[in-house]
């Protein structure tokens, strides 16, 4: 059998993630297939040859958006122009939706079969996105399963393929095991403070992080933080907000990566709204959900909304399992009472765990198998392979 060329398109941290699972599932099943496309360095070192930079698309917001727009588009015009000469036999958009969904539509209409890894969130807002699913996409892989659903109904080709984290996160985590690796006390009281992992979510998070923490440190004695940052350059400006600050009193100890293992290690966690908030979920960890964007963002996506929690960890459970404090309601006085309470309130600590416990079950479908089944199914299909 010939090569296969698969073409594949991440559009930030958490699609890189789930591109390379997917690839290197794929590349197990299909050793004679190649992968070219745009991927972080997760994908890259599951062997996707990147055309461009990730982080030249991991932008968000509306109004964040509109700054980066014009080296948005003209990647995605070159990226056509390269995908059209190469003529892979799948396109596999992996999220990034507002990027992707005009990228597969283009190849679509060319005869190329495109797949769309992760749905964007038609359940919560812009459900008129679905028409537009419906013209770029041939097949639609989901990480929901109330998902599947939707899209029979509008008559889309999907398959629910479970969340790739609920398979890599241990159904149950020895909290004690990981503060050992981390030279961290048993009995310390321990937040984790996850900011965001774009530096555009550090400019809006970093101070309101900083000045939660000064707070609940004051209130609570031998309180320790940890902060995972992903990157330099966040770290970079966490480090900044810091000195502003004059926070050098804050038992506070920033690590290089290592979300899942500050999280395991906490008692709370504090966090961006995002997969990190997942994450925390599948760890059992309580959490608090909290998220500024620009004035005018959060107006234009809150007038969009149907749900009124934007954590994943709420949008499964149908329902407020964990509070969620956004925009003018994420202020330091209000995020550390939120916190406090969970460090207060162990037995709605314990009844939150039972949740997380049945949400990692119902996600944990071995995903990155489920998906490659799909895809072959669907090249073998169009005799693509």
């Amino acid at each position: 059998m010939g090569t296969i060329r698969i073409a594949i398109v991440a559009g930030e941290a958490s699609g890189d993630l789930l591109g390379s699972h997917l690839v290197a599932a794929l590349r197990a099943r299909l050793p004679q297939a190649e992968f070219i496309g745009i991927g972080g360095p997760k994908m890259i070192a599951a062997g996707v040859q990147s055309f461009f930079p990730l982080e030249k698309l991991a932008v968000n917001g509306y109004v964040e958006v509109i700054k980066s727009l014009p080296a948005i588009l003209a990647i995605r015009r070159r990226l056509k122009r390269k995908l059209l000469g190469l003529r892979p036999q799948l396109f596999i958009g992996v999220d990034a939706p507002d990027f992707n969904f005009n990228l597969e539509r283009y190849l679509r209409k060319r005869g190329i079969t495109t797949v769309h890894f992760a749905s964007p969130s038609i359940w919560a807002w812009r459900g008129g996105r679905i028409r537009q699913i419906k013209r770029a996409v041939d097949h639609m892989l989901l990480l929901f399963p109330f998902e599947k659903a939707l899209y029979d109904q509008a008559g889309i080709p999907a398959t629910y393929v479970g969340h790739p984290l609920a398979d890599g996160i241990p159904l149950s985590i020895d909290r004690n095991a990981v503060r050992d690796q981390l030279k961290l006390s048993h009995a310390a009281t321990i937040v984790a403070l996850l900011p965001g992992s774009r530096q555009s979510e550090l400019q809006l998070h970093a101070d309101l992080f900083i000045q939660t923490a000064q707070r609940l440190q004051a209130q609570i004695p031998g309180i320790q933080f940890l902060v995972p940052l992903a990157t330099k350059a966040t770290r970079t400006w966490f480090e900044s907000a810091l000195y502003r600050h004059a926070a050098a009193d804050l038992a506070l100890t920033i690590l290089f990566g290592h979300a899942q293992e500050a999280m395991a290690a906490a008692n709370c966690v504090l966090v961006a709204s995002g997969t990190a908030t997942l994450e925390a979920a599948l760890l059992k960890r309580p959490m608090v959900i909290t998220y500024r964007v620009s004035k005018l963002t959060y107006r234009l996506m809150w007038s969009r909304r149907y749900l009124p929690y934007i954590g994943l960890p709420n949008i499964l459970a149908g329902r407020f399992i964990v509070p969620e404090l956004l925009q003018e309601k994420a202020t330091p006085e209000n995020l550390a009472q939120a916190v406090r309470n969970w460090l207060e309130d162990k037995r709605a600590g314990a009844a939150l765990i039972d949740e997380f416990q049945h949400m990692h079950s119902t996600l944990r479908q071995n995903t990155a198998q489920r998906a490659t089944d799909a895809l072959i199914s669907l090249l073998q299909a169009r005799g693509l392979c």
